[in-house]
């Protein structure tokens, strides 16, 4: 019979952390629901200005988009509040992972009435299909959340959940160019409603939502922090979550309102006279600005060596820089020199094309590299505090 403290002790000082045994694999799953919502959550951004030319909306109607899909997180939010108050946390009684296949499932509810949407022509139907999507994500940041800052040890939390966000973010730079390609462009028809150009991408996205339903319903997560069902106000009662709430709530507010009105507001005659197509990339680059950002808190936040920190703090914006310079510069290039297809060029052709597509780049963004250096400057001031990258980034 082994004896308590002694032989137990020594087992578990010879294996691995549980937390590194189990918990990365996991880990990396739930990035792919970040990844998702934040990939179809901008797709309202092209939605916005699509309906309000293919319905004739003037822009209070137009944001009606956003009013449900929000409208839905708050109400859904409040209701899962109002039930953990009075009977205690629902997460506690049906997991996690119950939890995510709940939040995926109304989602692919949600996508699938924009085809009968699309079908009737009917506004309405969309605010309601974007309602029930925006019930499921509610659902899904319920549950995915806290499990990503569970997975793993208390002090790194802040860094975990910060680089899940950030794959969030790729999701959010990326949705406009490809969305914007699919609705405004390829599934768009002369002749033909606005509305039906989002019946595709949307049936896409509900058998997607399916499947992950299917792969997360069968595949085993940890059991981590759940059990405890108590009624009451939880962490409202510590004034600084309820400051937290009122901060994001402000942050959202903001960041929302931009990339909803970025394509509309460069397409004003006195403004840029953008087409939506072009003004597409302007939503991407907007979003781009919020992945630079949150893959350097993650790093900031982290507990690597302070070498690589800084290392890695000085070279993300560097690198991202040089991204935005040669996607800025590529369609500039092309006219420059004449290029028809770029499969066409010659090896000795193509370094001068790319050098022709990091110079007109720069020329466009280079106002974008003062803003980076000084978002450097920011995260030294922090020194990989929580509490005071906040109150400094505030």
């Amino acid at each position: 019979m082994l004896d308590e403290g002694t032989s137990d002790d020594r087992s578990l000082k010879a294996s691995p952390p549980e937390n590194a045994r189990n918990y990365r694999g996991p880990f990396a799953i739930m990035t792919v629901l970040f990844f998702m919502w934040g990939f179809m959550t901008v797709f309202n951004d092209i939605l916005i200005p699509r309906f309000k030319e293919a319905f004739t909306l003037n822009y209070f109607e137009a944001m009606f988009v956003q009013f449900a899909f929000f409208g839905a997180y708050f109400i859904g939010s409040l209701s899962y509040f109002s039930i953990s108050a009075f009977a205690g946390d629902p997460i506690a009684r049906i997991g996690y992972k119950n939890g995510v296949v709940i939040g995926l499932l109304l989602s692919a509810l949600g996508s699938a009435l924009f085809w009968p949407a699309a079908t009737a022509h009917s506004y309405p139907t969309f605010l309601a299909g974007l309602f029930i999507v925006g019930l499921g994500f509610a659902m899904l940041q319920i549950a995915a959340n806290p499990y990503v800052t569970i997975l793993g040890p208390e002090r790194t939390a802040s860094s975990r959940l910060n680089l899940a966000q950030a794959f969030n973010s790729v999701g959010t730079t990326t949705g406009p160019l490809i969305g914007g390609y699919l609705i405004l462009q390829y599934f768009a028809r002369t002749g033909a409603h606005g509305a039906e150009s989002v019946k595709v991408p949307y049936l896409l996205f509900c058998v997607v939502f399916l499947v992950l339903a299917v792969i997360f319903f069968s595949i085993r997560l940890p059991h981590v922090g759940e059990g405890r069902i108590e009624p009451g106000i939880g962490a409202l009662r510590y004034p600084h979550v309820v400051l937290g709430v009122l901060a994001i709530f402000m942050y959202v507010g903001g960041e929302v309102s931009v990339g909803s009105t970025i394509i509309n507001f460069l397409g004003q005659p006195n403004v840029a006279a953008m087409s939506a197509i072009d003004a597409k990339n302007y939503v991407s680059l907007f979003w781009g600005g919020m992945l630079i950002g949150r893959f350097m808190g993650a790093v900031e936040l982290s507990e690597m060596r302070k070498i690589n920190k800084r290392l890695l703090l000085a070279g993300i914006p560097i690198v991202a820089f040089l991204i935005i310079c040669f996607a800025s510069g590529w369609g500039l290039a092309k006219t420059a020199l004449g290029i028809e297809s770029v499969s066409s060029l010659s090896w000795g052709n193509l370094v001068n094309f790319l050098g022709a597509c990091l110079s007109n780049g720069f020329a466009v963004v280079k106002t974008y590299l003062p803003l980076l250096a000084f978002c450097w400057l920011l995260f030294q001031l922090c020194r990989g505090l929580a509490d005071r990258t906040l109150f400094v980034f505030s």
